[in-house]
């Protein structure tokens, strides 16, 4: 399904996020300018959530509460997104402090990618099939 153009921006901000989850996963390549030891892959992290993600996590709270009134499967997704928004939060606060950083990092990386993911997959997809046109015009407006 063609994403609809509200919801684009939120899906072109996806594409950082997860290059950031590739490169904090264990084993991950070595991607061209991005940090490749454990401790530039922190202050990296640390300072890509508080630079874009914090707002981006923001954005789609505020998404969610136009749309999750429109269906119940919404409303439920909402509750799960807004929930792994926290959960992520706290592992990005606390990444500085982990006992085992690479072990941190990886964990993180394989949360935000699922999450990113089942945001992509099955969170826009429905907003898309159950929000009217007016809708999806008012969430437009979120992001601009």
């Amino acid at each position: 399904m063609k994403r609809h153009e509200s919801l684009a921006p939120l899906s072109r901000e996806h594409h950082g996020a997860l290059i950031l989850a590739q490169l904090i996963k264990r084993g991950a390549p070595v991607y061209k300018g991005l940090p490749t030891t454990i401790d530039d892959k922190i202050d990296y992290a640390v300072d890509y959530y508080q630079t874009h993600l914090k707002k981006h996590f923001r954005q789609e709270e505020a998404m969610l509460e136009q749309v999750k009134a429109t269906d119940s499967a919404i409303a439920t997704m909402a509750e799960e997104i807004i929930a792994e928004h926290q959960m992520l939060e706290g592992f990005f606060l606390s990444l500085q402090d982990a006992a085992d950083a690479e072990a941190a990092l990886n964990v993180l990386g394989n949360e935000l990618d699922a999450h990113i993911r089942k945001e992509e997959r099955r969170l826009f997809p429905m907003i898309q099939k159950h929000c009217t046109e007016a809708t999806m015009l008012k969430l437009a407006a979120l992001f601009s």
